[in-house]
């Protein structure tokens, strides 16, 4: 398993403007409400890009597939759109990249149009809010030069839902989502003749939980993976629940607490020079000392207990006045509160190096994050601009971005925390060949980069077979595509990927 970091050392030339997990909530749109028809042949337009100084000519399917029972009754119908680089010889074998997002609740437009399709969203060089109104621009960073995509939205999400509306909590769970994706994945090979391409999925956020069920669930139905691309990737929720009882995420969060105290200066000038050698230490002491402090809980002495203060105060830039009245453990949410009170500002959860100004400073929680406020307007207009104006597909149902579908999930866990990774190590014990490639932001205080390398040691993986892990930290946060600059190192080290793991013949 390899590891770099990977960030910005150039900054990009100014965008040309010509033609490019958590949100399940409360007050989501009702499915008792009637819907809009909907569209039932998918519409075929023709478009070009612009890769690497050559044309590439391209077709973009959009529609929906139905989800069928045994029955033959019709279920759902999920939205896709899908991408087809113009070649000689069979599409069959070209490869081909199925990509969603999370949350549960996400539409894919994050990694449609933020970094994977042929266009995307303007944003400023560093990912910080674009004014308003928001454009697309050419994706000269597209993924369409090495396979074709296809981007799905499951049930609750995008233009997809189920026919009615007592059928929607079918799919509102780890399996049934993982389910009834896999049949569309199948449906979707049936239909447009891809069953001898090469596979890949890429999921983002809560998507890397589903791509992870998704190989294990679809090897056991004849469909196996070339390989899997995980983005800002949670399997086993342990490691990002804040909860009594469970130690690991106060262990794994604090690296990238005092990444963010760095970017923010907020560190003691010997730590605030080398990022890499500051995560080092970091990353020693949270996994070694820390944890053992936290596991003695009332058995700590005194004289520990202010050592352990003050290497938490020396490391995430934090009082220890504060620290010690959080018990020595720092939940993410008021992390990014606390790290800029006396500035009054919050700092991104998504994205720590954003920050923004909320009603009031004393406030334990944030009002908002300011890095999904920095996205989702230009997301959301920029998408229902395209979708109508350039692929043809027209209809007055609301797309769902980010949590306006439904307003409960079943995580399925009982009295424990949702866990796909188990799923994923079948899938790489019954097929030898998949790789995988986990790309991690150190910015990102949703999914850290910590947590991630924890998963990935405590897969109980054959040390063979851990030769097919690739991984690669960016200087970025969760939607780390949105840095102009990561994005082309994204797309280079994805291109590769690809490349390693076509079956050579």
């Amino acid at each position: 398993m390899t590891t770099t970091l990977k960030d910005a050392e150039q900054p990009k030339p100014a965008e040309s403007t010509a033609r490019p997990d958590e949100p399940a909530r409360e007050n989501a749109a009702s499915e008792k409400e009637k819907v809009p028809p909907v569209v039932e042949e998918p519409i075929v337009t023709r478009h070009r890009v612009t890769v690497n100084g050559k044309l590439l000519n391209y077709s973009a399917t959009t529609g929906m597939l139905p989800l069928i029972t045994a029955a033959g009754e019709t279920e759902a119908h999920l939205f896709f759109m899908a991408y087809t680089a113009d070649r000689k010889g069979p599409a069959g074998q070209r490869p081909l990249i199925f990509a969603f997002n999370g949350g549960p609740g996400s539409a894919s437009v994050w990694l449609h149009l933020g970094a994977v399709g042929p266009r995307r969203v303007v944003m400023p060089e560093d990912g910080s809010m674009p004014a308003p109104p928001y454009q697309l621009t050419e994706n000269g960073e597209t993924w369409l030069d090495q396979a074709d995509l296809v981007f799905i939205d499951p049930v609750g999400t995008g233009y997809s839902r189920a026919v009615k509306p007592d059928l929607t909590a079918k799919f509102l769970s780890l399996k049934g989502d993982i389910e009834s994706v896999g049949e569309f994945i199948r449906l979707y090979l049936t239909r447009y003749e891809r069953w001898s391409s090469p596979l890949f999925l890429a999921g983002e956020s809560y998507g890397t939980t589903r791509a992870a069920g998704l190989a294990g669930h679809l090897f056991e139905r004849g469909i196996a993976f070339n390989g899997i691309i995980l983005v800002s990737t949670v399997l086993n929720f342990s490691t990002i629940i804040f909860t009594t009882g469970n130690e690991l995420p106060y262990v794994l969060f604090l690296p990238s607490y005092a990444a963010t105290a760095w970017f923010h200066k907020m560190l003691p000038p010997d730590l605030g020079v080398d990022l890499e050698a500051t995560l080092r230490e970091v990353e020693a002491w949270a996994t070694g000392d820390y944890l053992r402090a936290l596991n003695k809980g009332d058995r700590l002495s005194p004289e520990e207990r202010q050592e352990t203060i003050g290497r938490l105060a020396r490391y995430t830039g934090l009082d220890e006045r504060y620290i010690d009245n959080c018990n020595l453990r720092i939940e993410a949410v008021r992390f990014t509160k606390e790290l800029l009170r006396q500035r009054k500002r919050t700092v991104g959860r998504y994205d720590s190096r954003l920050h923004g100004a909320g009603l009031f400073a004393a406030a334990e929680q944030p009002d908002f994050d300011p890095s999904l406020t920095s996205v989702r307007p230009a997301f959301t207009s920029t998408f229902n601009s395209y979708v109508r104006s350039e692929l043809g597909y027209r209809t007055d149902r609301e797309y769902c971005i980010f949590g306006e579908g439904f307003d409960k999930w079943d995580w399925e866990a009982k009295n424990a925390f949702a866990d796909t990774s188990e799923a994923l190590r079948n899938a790489f014990s019954k097929n030898p060949y998949m790789k995988l490639f986990v790309a991690s932001g150190v910015y990102d205080l949703a999914t850290p980069y910590l947590g991630t390398e924890y998963i990935l040691n405590h897969l109980g993986l054959d040390a063979e077979l851990r030769q097919n892990i690739t991984t690669a930290r960016y200087g970025a946060g969760h939607m780390m595509y949105t840095d102009a600059r990561i994005r082309v190192q994204l797309k280079r080290d994805i291109a590769a990927f690809v490349r390693s793991a076509l079956p050579q013949r």
